[in-house]
Formats: structure tokens, C-alpha cells, sequence
């Protein structure tokens, strides 16, 4: 029996016909539940085909930045479709990819002045990686093909972005034998760690074409915390070995951690910058991966084949850079990170009260995340309709509860979040889930 077949009545139709033949993202298709119906967006709201609104704790995957249906995306999304709304890049160009490349260039820190587009964050990782190995070739050097990432890093899902995080205790710990081999190590957290990373570095740079990691916050290995310390110390460490320093700021970019990029709170600037998710301010896929000079001009040679070959179809999207464009605007416009900074303060009062409840092991709050790290969590799948019937949309991620709201997001709904939060864990044990 098809399982369309055993949804309820009350379902929309289109829900009924469509549910047996969608594939869901890191979901067990035959135990997992219903995924819910979204029939609108408004504001930090989702709107469910039974009439009730949800309180988007997490703005879809840390996407929506501005929350949902911001008038100004609306009206400048609305005006760049009736123009164009889709051109290749190869051996053409529009306004408004030449106006990103540009905006994103200033402002990002140093010399990050060269902008490869594509479609998705773990695609813009997949090109840096190539950026990396293609860099030393260019130059004559070989051998220099692998990566050192670390423990609990994510970089997505596909296959060289997998080999780069944590995939012996993470989600692709099943590809182990699939993907090339790469140097995963701890995260530094002391100065003698750091010391070790340099001399790991130097004494195999004739293998390694970079190191990869996310600054400050390592998002779905675990939402785990490092100083900019830390991250300027990596970033040293990469520089006295010459390896390439490759930072994955797709999920904090864009205020998420208090700076419009994490790395300006360490004063760092990568060889290549990885952006995505938020650059749309969740509207369309879009992502960027950005190089420095350096690593741009080892690619420019009257030798055709040391050019950079490779071109994702939806490429610098028209459509999709209107959105950035409009995004950066309401950066430009709006006080969005002194926001950030009234939302880490709600934050980090708000939280608090859950350090002493049971089972908690750490609470932890940074710009716009907050994170409550539990002993275990024994079934995400119903703590999270847990927090359905409390009226707010947060997906448990391992062993943490965490929000990541909208940069939008008012005091009031912050209290919302939080309340939600607390009566689900006092209503049920933290180690019955």
C-alpha cells in the first residue's frame, strides 16, 4: 500500500497525491513522520495548511536572515524577473552578477576581490577545494592534493566536501571507503595545539594543498564554539607553512556571529572564502566562493589550460543576484548587526535559566546562535513535535537544541522561543527523547 494511500483527509490534496514520490533530506523514509504542509511564510512565522502559524526558530537552515517576505526582496526579486530572468555566464555577463562581485569584494576583508559563483554552499566548497589543488599545479608544484579539516567540521555533502569534515563519527561516516583520504584532526583549543598544528603542517606541506574550517562556530558537527583565538592561530599556522587557509563561512556569514563575517572578529583573511545560505537572504539557491589575489593570479596565463574549468549551469543567476543584491541593501539600510547584538543579549538572559535544568551540559550563546547541549537526546524526531505543539519550529541537531533566528526576530518572540523550550523540557525528562 502506498503510503498516500494512509494520509489523513484533512491533508491539502496536492499533499496527498505528492507526499509518496518526494525524497526527503536526511530523513529515514519509512519511520520518520509527516513532514508538516507549508502553505505560506510571514515575517519569522510559517504558516501550515491547518491554520497554524509556526515560529521559525532556525529561519530555514540559518537562510532567512531578514525573515520571510522582507517587501524590499519582494519588490526587487519582482522587477529583475519581468527584466531577465536567467542568462549563462559563459561568455556573457549582466548587471547585476558584475554589481555583487563587486559589493561582496568590499566587503570582505583584504584582498578577496575574486568572485566564482555557483548554486549551492557545499558546490562553492567543492570549488575551493579545486581552486586550492589547481593553485600549487599551476605553479608547477605536484603533490600537493590533500586537505587537513577537523573533528566535528561539516563542509556538505558532496564528495570532497564530505572528505573534508568529520565523516568517521559524523552523518557520511558510511562513505568512509568512498571518499579520499584526508588529514582530520582536533581542533586546537591551547597554544601547544596550535604549535602542533604548525609543525604538523610544515613537516607534510609538500602533501597538503590547504587547511578547511568554519570560524567560530562549527554548525551542523554539533553547533560547537572556538575563540578567535583559535582561528587566528590556525590562520598563523597556514601562513608559516604555506598551505592555503580556506574558511567556510556559509553558515556565519552574514551577521549570523555579530560581524557581517566571522573572520573580522580575529582579524583574519583566508586565501579563499566560502559563501552561501544567507547570501540570498533565503529566497534562491545561490553561493560564492571568493579568492584573494594571490590565489587569482596564479590562474592567469596565456596557457589555456591553467584557466579555472569550471562553470555550474546557474551560474551567477540573475534572479538570484537581484536577492543578494537586495540583501546587501538591507544590510546598507537597516541596523542589522546592532540587531545581532540586542538578539545575543536576549540570548544569552534568556538561556541562562537552563544551565541548572537536568541533563544539561552546556549552554552557549554566539551573535545570533544559542545553544543547549544535552547529555543525549535519544529521538530528535519527537522532540521536535515536541516543539510543533508548542507552536515553534526547532530541529534538534545530535545531542543540542539550538535556535538560529531570523536577524529580524523581535524581544517578544525571542520570549516565545525560550518559553517553548522550557516547557518541553519540563514536561518531559531531558533523557526521555
Amino acid at each position: 500500500m502506498s503510503k498516500s494511500k494512509e494520509l489523513s483527509a484533512d491533508l491539502p490534496e496536492w499533499y496527498r497525491e505528492g507526499y509518496d514520490n518526494i525524497w526527503l533530506p536526511y530523513t529515514q523514509m519509512k519511520t520518520a513522520p509527516d513532514a508538516l504542509p507549508v502553505v505560506g511564510t510571514d515575517g519569522v512565522y510559517l504558516e501550515l495548511a491547518d491554520g497554524r502559524r509556526l515560529l521559525d526558530g532556525i529561519a530555514s537552515w540559518w537562510t532567512a536572515c531578514h525573515g520571510y517576505n522582507h517587501p524590499g526582496m519582494k519588490e526587487k526579486m519582482k522587477a529583475q524577473i519581468d527584466r531577465m530572468s536567467h542568462v549563462m555566464l559563459g561568455g556573457l555577463v549582466h548587471e547585476g552578477a558584475l554589481d555583487l562581485s563587486r559589493r561582496l569584494a568590499g566587503l570582505l576583508p583584504g584582498d578577496l576581490n575574486h568572485v566564482f559563483f555557483s548554486e549551492s554552499g557545499s558546490v562553492s566548497v567543492e570549488i575551493a577545494l579545486k581552486m586550492a589543488v589547481q593553485f600549487w599545479l599551476n605553479q608547477g608544484i605536484e603533490g600537493r592534493a590533500r586537505f587537513v579539516g577537523f573533528k566535528a567540521g561539516y563542509h556538505g555533502d558532496t564528495s570532497a566536501a564530505m572528505s573534508v569534515g568529520d565523516s568517521d563519527d559524523g552523518m557520511h561516516k558510511a562513505f568512509g571507503g568512498y571518499l579520499q583520504q584526508q588529514y582530520i584532526r582536533a581542533l586546537p583549543e591551547t597554544a601547544e595545539d596550535l604549535a602542533e598544528l604548525e609543525q604538523f603542517l610544515c613537516e607534510n606541506r609538500n602533501s597538503i594543498a590547504g587547511v578547511i574550517m568554519e570560524p567560530l562556530i562549527q554548525g551542523a558537527g554539533g553547533m560547537k564554539f572556538h575563540e578567535a583565538e583559535i582561528l587566528k592561530g590556525i590562520a598563523e599556522a597556514c601562513h608559516k607553512a604555506d598551505v592555503l587557509f580556506i574558511l567556510d563561512e556559509i553558515f556565519t556569514g552574514f551577521g549570523r556571529t555579530g560581524t557581517m563575517f566571522a573572520c573580522e572578529q580575529a582579524e583574519v583573511v583566508p586565501d579563499i572564502i566560502c559563501l552561501g545560505k544567507a547570501l540570498t537572504a533565503g529566497t534562491v539557491a545561490m553561493a560564492a566562493t571568493v579568492a584573494t589575489d594571490r590565489v587569482y593570479e596564479a590562474f592567469l596565463s596565456d596557457d589555456p589550460d591553467k584557466a579555472f574549468m569550471h562553470g555550474p549551469t546557474y551560474m551567477a543567476n540573475p534572479l538570484a543576484c537581484a536577492a543578494a543584491n537586495a540583501s546587501l541593501d538591507i544590510f546598507e539600510e537597516e541596523p542589522v548587526l546592532d540587531r545581532v547584538k540586542k538578539i545575543e543579549g536576549h540570548l544569552t538572559q534568556s538561556f541562562a535559566q537552563f544551565r541548572d535544568k537536568p541533563g544539561v551540559v552546556d549552554v552557549r550563546v554566539k551573535g545570533a546562535v544559542a545553544v543547549i547541549q544535552l547529555e543525549k537526546i535519544e529521538d530528535t524526531a519527537k522532540m521536535r513535535e515536541e516543539f510543533v505543539r508548542e507552536g515553534v519550529w526547532v530541529r534538534p541537531l545530535g545531542d543540542v537544541i539550538y535556535v538560529t533566528p531570523a536577524l529580524s526576530i523581535e524581544p517578544a518572540q525571542i520570549s516565545a522561543l525560550t518559553e517553548a523550550i522550557d516547557n518541553v523540557l519540563n514536561r518531559n525528562s531531558w533523557n526521555s527523547f
